[in-house]
Order: structure tokens, then C-alpha cells, then sequence
């Protein structure tokens, strides 16, 4: 091949790979169309994020066609889900790697035809799971009746965590569902598990 050939032949495939690059955009636009992600986010957690997306969800709300109290419940469950995945962020971490993994999270809300659904993703620290697990096992167990006089219980008792939530804000997103917490953790490696949190919202 000659110089200027490889210069042409170069310059088409850096085309067709711009090109591929842009069809992704639209076909990740298509995927979120048919999978009805109204809202999708991952990346690190702050304050700033918080209320950014609480705000972006209430507009996006307004316009949805569904009754005032749907609206009202999902919002609520949202506010929940993202005010755990803030304050239960691992921080324990010993390199700026470990560090932003820790504080990233995933965030999607999806509109289904009878429902909507919540779903996060976070890292944990492995040493966790089995607190958590216990936790979300005992919170599935219970009626709504039993969820509220155990939600009273453990503000009762003010054992409240190292975060300062008394791990009420699982209780909390199980009442404002509704519906049971359908939950997975998946091992990474030897230090994180990744969250996967589903909440369904009638």
C-alpha cells in the first residue's frame, strides 16, 4: 500500500467509527424509549446531584399522565430511595480507585404499564452484606400493619447508625411502595459487592 492510500484508508475508518459512535447515541435513545426509562443516572453521589434530580423527576412528573397520588407516591419513594443510596455510600476506602467507586451509585426510574419501578445500584463493603441482608430479609417478612410498629420499634429504641438513619429508610421505602423489596448483591471483589435494589410502585 502507498503512504497516501494508508492516509485515505485511515481517515475511512476514523469516519466509520464517528459514525458508529453517533448510531449508539440514537440506539441508546431507542433501548430507553422501549425499556420506558424516564430517568437514568450513574455516577457519583452528592448533595448537588440530589436535588438536581428530585427536580428533574417532579418536571417530569407533571407531565406524565397519571393521577395525583401515583405522582405523589413515586416521588416520594424516590426521595427515600435516593437519600439511602446518599447517606449509606461506603467511605472506608484506601485509594482514590476504591474511593470514587464507593460513592458512585445508579439510578433509573422506569414506566412500566400497571407500574413504575425504582432501581439503584451501589457498591458496598463486603463486611455489609450480611447486616443489610438480614435486614431486608426481616423488612420483606412483615405486613404493613408489622412494618409500621417495627419502623416505631427501632425509633424507639435510638439505635441509630454510624450514618444517623437508625436503618429506617429501607422501612420507609417498603411502606411508601407498598410492595416487597426485590434486592441482589454481587460479589466484585475481595473488598466491594454491588447493591442492586428493584422497588415496585402500583
Amino acid at each position: 500500500m502507498t503512504i497516501a492510500y494508508l492516509s485515505e484508508y485511515s481517515k475511512f475508518v476514523r469516519a466509520e467509527k464517528h459514525i458508529m459512535s453517533l448510531r449508539r447515541i440514537y440506539s441508546l435513545y431507542q433501548t430507553m424509549e422501549q425499556e420506558k426509562i424516564i430517568l437514568s443516572f450513574s455516577g457519583v453521589v452528592t448533595s448537588d446531584f440530589l436535588t438536581a434530580v428530585l427536580d428533574i423527576m417532579e418536571t417530569k412528573m407533571n407531565h406524565l399522565e397519571e393521577s395525583p397520588k401515583t405522582k405523589k407516591k413515586v416521588f416520594n419513594v424516590l426521595v427515600e430511595c435516593l437519600q439511602n443510596l446518599y447517606h449509606h455510600i461506603d467511605d472506608g476506602c484506601d485509594t482514590n480507585k476504591e474511593l470514587r467507586r464507593s460513592k458512585s451509585a445508579l439510578v433509573m426510574v422506569v414506566r412500566e404499564k400497571d407500574n413504575f419501578l425504582i432501581q439503584t445500584g451501589n457498591y458496598i463493603d463486603k463486611k455489609s452484606v450480611a447486616d443489610l441482608d438480614a435486614r431486608l430479609k426481616k423488612i420483606n417478612s412483615l405486613d404493613k400493619e408489622h412494618l409500621r410498629d417495627y419502623y416505631r420499634e427501632i425509633l424507639g429504641t435510638g439505635s441509630v447508625s454510624e450514618k444517623g438513619t437508625a436503618g429506617l429508610g429501607m422501612i420507609d421505602i417498603a411502606r411508601k411502595s407498598g410492595n416487597k423489596l426485590e434486592y441482589e448483591f454481587l460479589d466484585i471483589d475481595e473488598n466491594f459487592s454491588f447493591f442492586s435494589l428493584n422497588v415496585k410502585i402500583d
